[in-house]
């Protein structure tokens, strides 16, 4: 699995509070990553007018997260960041955005802007409304 670079990616990211967002989803998009699964259908959840679907980099994590869900992750699904994004996130309709290793010390969330989803997917671009690909990620650069 290639997730372990990622992970690393984001723990220096965590702890330096700088990095390259964009070589960030490449990585994310390289990366084979887990998504848990429940009653059949992939984990989300809305927040507002977003909705989030959930990925982790190793089992561990995605373990630890299940144990704080009350409903029960019966499965997971190993999927590529690429295909996440591309194929699956589209498929859900509206703004969807993925949050990696969610309640980890490393978590981090890939908004649903223009260069991290499809365009034709992607928030809408209103002043103030939603962090551009710069801006995500804490201030990320």
């Amino acid at each position: 699995m290639r997730a372990a670079a990622l992970a690393r990616r984001m723990t220096e990211l965590t702890k330096s509070g700088e990095g390259d967002l964009r070589a960030l989803v490449g990585e994310f998009r390289r990366s084979e990553v887990l998504v848990p699964v429940v009653e059949g259908s992939l984990l989300t959840v809305a927040t507002d007018d977003v909705r989030w679907l959930f990925a982790f980099t190793d089992m561990e994590t995605l373990d630890r997260f299940a144990e704080q869900r009350p409903e029960t992750v019966d499965e997971w699904v190993p999927v590529f960041g690429a295909r996440l994004l591309d194929q699956v996130i589209p498929g859900i309709g509206g703004p969807v955005g993925v949050a990696v290793d969610a309640g980890g010390p490393t978590g981090l969330v890939l908004p649903p802007v223009p260069g991290v989803v499809p365009d034709a997917v992607a928030w809408e671009a209103v002043p103030g409304d939603a962090p551009g690909l710069g801006a995500a990620a804490g201030g990320a650069r």
